[in-house]
C-alpha cells in the first residue's frame, strides 16, 4: 500500500554528520507532511523535524536546532525528504523513524511509519 523507505544511518564520531533519507512510495493520493522522529534505548519516541508538504515550512525540536536540518526533494522526487545532522552527540545515538503524517490512500486517513534506521554516535 504505503512504503517509507529509510536510509542513511550508521556509526560516527562525536562532531560528524550524517544524512538521513526517506522514500515515500505507494497508492499515495495526498500527504500533509512528513517527519523524522527518534527512539533511543528506553525513552519514548520523540520528534526531531518536520515539514510541512504544502507549503515547505519546517519545525525542529529544540535539542537539534542548529544542528540538524529536514529538506525535501525536488518536484520529480517531492516524496522524498532528508535528514541532514551535523555536530552529532553521542545523545542522539537512536533509531531514527520516517513518518508520513495524514496520508490519504483510498482506503482513507491515516499516518505511516519506515522501519527505523540506527544512527549510533561513539569514538
Amino acid at each position: 500500500q504505503v512504503q517509507l523507505v529509510e536510509s542513511g544511518g550508521g556509526l560516527v564520531q562525536p562532531g560528524g554528520s550524517l544524512r538521513l533519507s526517506c522514500a515515500a512510495s505507494g497508492s499515495i493520493i495526498s500527504f500533509a507532511a512528513m517527519g523524522w522522529y527518534r527512539q533511543a534505548p528506553g525513552k519514548q519516541r520523540e520528534s526531531d523535524a518536520s515539514i510541512n508538504l504544502r507549503n515547505n515550512i519546517t519545525e525542529n525540536a529544540d535539542s537539534v536546532q542548529g544542528r540538524f536540518t529536514i529538506s525535501r526533494n525536488n518536484a520529480k522526487a517531492k516524496n522524498t525528504v532528508h535528514l541532514q545532522m551535523n555536530a552529532l552527540k553521542p545523545d542522539d545515538t537512536a533509531v531514527y523513524y520516517c513518518n508520513a503524517e495524514r496520508v490519504a490512500t483510498l482506503d482513507g486517513v491515516r499516518d505511516f511509519w519506515g522501519q527505523g534506521t540506527q544512527v549510533t554516535i561513539s569514538s
